[in-house]
């Protein structure tokens, strides 16, 4: 049977291939200790609940306008009006199925063929698969630990060509939870602010910081460069929603009626009762937030501290998310694995330990841990892991 060209080099996405081969283990009768899901292990607040119950009530189960509610849109627009200190109108929102999905009709709406999109690595998996399916090219520039996983000047420089069509800044990260500051993402849209190439700026973990970190993205450095920036957001991190698929794209109006069209022939309308769970999450009560946030740095702080004391690990501390993407290299070395996905194979063969290989994410010499799950886990996963790490 022949197929389209575009699906002959597409990959599964790997965080989902592990949380699967988990789950299927845990079927079994195995205690599986998984660090793969991306996502948060909080319930979602009760007040969004109640909000998707009343609109079940009140009927709101037929089909909405295709870039969403009104009301969601201004509740949106509201809200990063007010987030970023730019105004946003409404019809510069459309509400899709998810974050994912909103970056698929991005690159779906701006991309041509051989266009170029300019994407750091680590990578979230996602992003050069997208671009390569909407017929562009990913340029993937590198960068080591000891950059703090960031994009340099000097490298971005030299990755543009005539041909770059847009740069992707996902700060905080995934898979590493590092995220520019206001100085450091400054020097990146100096160079990028006065040339015809979109911004696109994945601020999905934007409220799950930590320490003294002040979250900043290109729009509310520069306002007037607006119409190049291309915001994604959405409820699932940040609100414990990621069944809801609700995601919505904040961009100019031009971009957003192009992704309606798109969109109008695809999916059309996200859900109408998670839309209505969603216009409660965006404009009711925020105090759920901080408490989330509270339990990730407890965590993030234990996994940081327990990864660095295991010979042959290094681990950064991220400034935001719920990942940590350690440098694994040495126990790679003194174990005599072929790689990131040998060492999470064997890991879960043997100690029944799920995580996810740097390799789907650019890097073979890294793993990605989620702490988006409780100490108890944490804890009993850690002390497993360094029981595997330990040269013999």
């Amino acid at each position: 049977m022949l197929f389209a060209k575009r699906v002959e080099t597409l990959k599964p996405s790997a965080t989902l291939e592990i949380t699967a081969k988990a789950n299927q283990l845990k079927s079994e009768g195995f205690d599986v200790i998984g660090f793969g899901a991306g996502e948060p292990d909080f319930d979602t607040p009760d007040n969004i609940k109640q909000a998707a119950v009343t609109a079940i009530n009140n009927g709101k189960t037929k089909y909405t306008p295709v870039p969403g509610i009104i009301e969601l849109r201004k509740a949106v627009a509201n809200r990063f009006s007010s987030d970023y200190g730019v105004k946003y109108d409404f019809s510069e929102v459309i509400v899709s199925c998810g974050g994912k999905h909103s970056l698929f009709n991005i690159f779906m709406s701006i991309l041509n063929s051989g266009d170029e999109v300019i994407i750091p690595s680590p990578y979230w998996v996602s992003y050069p698969a997208m671009v390569e399916l909407c017929g562009g090219k990913p340029v993937i520039i590198n960068s080591s630990i000891n950059e703090g996983f960031k994009l340099t000047p000097d490298k971005l420089k030299k990755a543009i060509t005539d041909k770059t069509k847009a740069v992707v800044i996902n700060s905080p990260s995934n898979p590493t939870g590092s995220s520019y500051s206001g100085d450091e993402l400054k020097s990146l849209v100096d160079i990028l602010k006065n040339k015809d190439i979109y911004i696109i700026s994945d601020d999905i973990y934007y409220k799950i910081i930590y320490d003294n970190y002040k979250f900043v993205n290109a729009v509310m450095l520069y306002p007037d460069i607006k119409d190049k920036v291309i915001i994604v957001n959405g409820v699932s991190k940040t609100y414990s929603m990621t069944g809801w698929r609700i995601g919505f794209t904040l961009a100019n109006k031009e971009i957003i009626s192009v992704m309606s069209k798109i969109q109008g022939q695809s999916t059309s309308n996200p859900t109408s009762i998670a839309q209505y769970a969603a216009l409660e999450a965006v404009a009711g009560d925020q105090s759920v937030i901080k408490d989330m946030v509270s339990e990730f740095k407890k965590r993030r702080d234990f996994i940081v501290k327990e990864l660095n004391e295991i010979s042959g690990v290094k681990c950064y501390n991220p400034e935001g998310a719920f990942y940590v993407f350690p440098d694994i290299s040495g126990v790679i070395k003194n174990k005599n694995l072929k790689g990131s996905a040998d060492f999470s194979s064997k890991l879960l063969d043997e100690k029944k330990v799920a995580v996810v290989p740097g390799v789907a994410f650019g890097n073979d010499s890294h793993i990605r841990l989620s702490y988006a799950t409780s100490m108890k886990n944490i804890e009993e996963g850690i002390k497993r892991i360094k029981e595997f790490c330990k040269h013999e």
